[in-house]
């Protein structure tokens, strides 16, 4: 049995020296990008009351939940997922806002599941919420900062999915699907198995206008051509017609932004996550098999904590970006303006008034008792190996 007191848990890591310094400067740069559109910064507990996260709010399911008990014997978790945190928050904190209200956030979560062999059970997350909004408008502002983000992050190539909720639920009622089927189906869109889709579509007795809908179910990219004829199917289905109406405006704003480029229309997209209520999207790039980001609108899950207000939001996983561009040779140049100032113990007084003097400056400085069995060149040594800029040595050589 390895020692404990060396290891981490399975599912958790350290992360230090240049690589803690790369994702330092790469959350800087993800929040930067938020704070850009005007997003607030809001904090959340990591510890939060067990129906928060309960089966009514359709987030992440009990088992996969990291649960303990407090004093009292209220059952509490760490957080899976910021979303219904803030929501929670917001509905506490923002019920007298009559306008919206944009919040951004920066923290871990906890996922305590083993289904996927090594993903993160603690991941660190950077997201937004925009809580009190309904329109196409403000949906396209979303996907404008996860583009942003993304660049400013330096990927260079990558993809946003975007499907729509209701399209896929307003199938599931026109055909009249029972539990069991609609499982069945949701199983194979979520292994992309599209051959398997075709199968099951073909055992359903549908008249052809649905079945054409339902075939979408099948394509990797749905253009606004595609949505355009699958509108003509869907006259007679209201909640699909209506979701891909929504899907065709958004079309049009993305296009005003100038990311229509980074964004694809994924009509068979769903989500575990059940709160989502509108359009729902999956950020995707080489080097991870794992989205780096997702999000969508859910305009009832407030109501889950006594507020009325439709919200978007998305949230991008860090670690899931960190590992994308270490595979895709892209590295986060962090800038390096450390001096290493060596100094004997005769010398210690000179020593603390000059680090004292050069940090007032705005000099980054790391001082160093110097031992009397090394050399200089061990600490030249040593700067060069943690990437100090320069060394300043007060000891006894003149």
């Amino acid at each position: 049995m390895k020692n404990q007191m060396l290891h981490t848990p399975d599912g958790v890591r350290d992360i230090y020296n240049g690589e803690c310094s790369q994702k330092l400067l790469l959350q800087e740069r993800l929040y930067n990008v938020l704070r850009t559109y005007g997003y607030r910064n809001i904090q959340t507990p990591t510890i939060e009351f067990f129906n928060v996260f309960g089966r009514e709010v359709g987030t992440t399911p009990s088992k996969d939940l990291y649960k303990f008990f407090d004093k009292e014997g209220n059952t509490l978790v760490l957080r899976p997922d910021f979303t219904p945190s803030i929501a929670r928050s917001a509905a506490r904190y923002y019920t007298e806002e009559d306008m919206p209200v944009k919040l951004c956030y920066m923290g871990n979560t906890f996922i305590n599941s083993s289904d996927y062999q090594g993903r993160l059970k603690e991941s660190t997350q950077c997201g937004v919420e925009l809580i009190g909004d309904s329109s196409v408008e403000a949906d396209a502002e979303i996907l404008a900062m996860v583009v942003d983000s993304l660049k400013a992050g330096g990927l260079k190539e990558f993809r946003i999915s975007v499907g729509h909720v209701r399209f896929f639920r307003g199938l599931v009622k026109a055909a009249g699907l029972g539990e069991e089927a609609e499982e069945e189906l949701r199983e194979l869109i979520s292994n992309k198995n599209f051959l398997g889709v075709e199968e099951f579509i073909g055992t359903l007795n549908l008249e052809e206008n649905l079945r054409q809908l339902f075939l979408l179910l099948g394509r990797f990219e749905t253009d606004a051509a595609h949505l355009g004829e699958a509108k003509k199917h869907a006259m007679a289905y209201p909640d699909i017609g209506s979701a891909i109406s929504e899907l065709e405006q958004l079309d049009e704003l993305l296009h005003d932004y100038g990311i229509d480029k980074y964004i694809s229309f994924e009509l068979g997209i769903i989500s575990d996550y059940q709160y989502y209520t509108g359009i729902i999207f999956f950020g995707y790039t080489f080097g991870t098999g794992e989205p780096i980001v997702r999000g969508g609108r859910y305009d009832r899950l407030l109501a889950h904590f006594g507020t009325d207000a439709p919200s978007i939001g998305f949230g991008i996983v860090v670690d899931q970006l960190m590992a994308a561009l270490s595979r895709q040779k892209i590295r986060l140049e962090v800038k390096e303006d450390t001096l290493l100032l060596a100094y004997s113990k005769t010398r210690s007084k000179e020593a603390i008034a000059r680090a004292t003097l050069l940090r007032g400056r705005g000099q980054c400085v790391k001082t160093v008792l110097m031992d009397e069995n090394r050399t200089r060149e061990d600490y030249l040594a040593y700067a060069k190996k943690n990437h100090l800029i320069q060394v300043e040595f007060m000891d006894e050589d003149k």
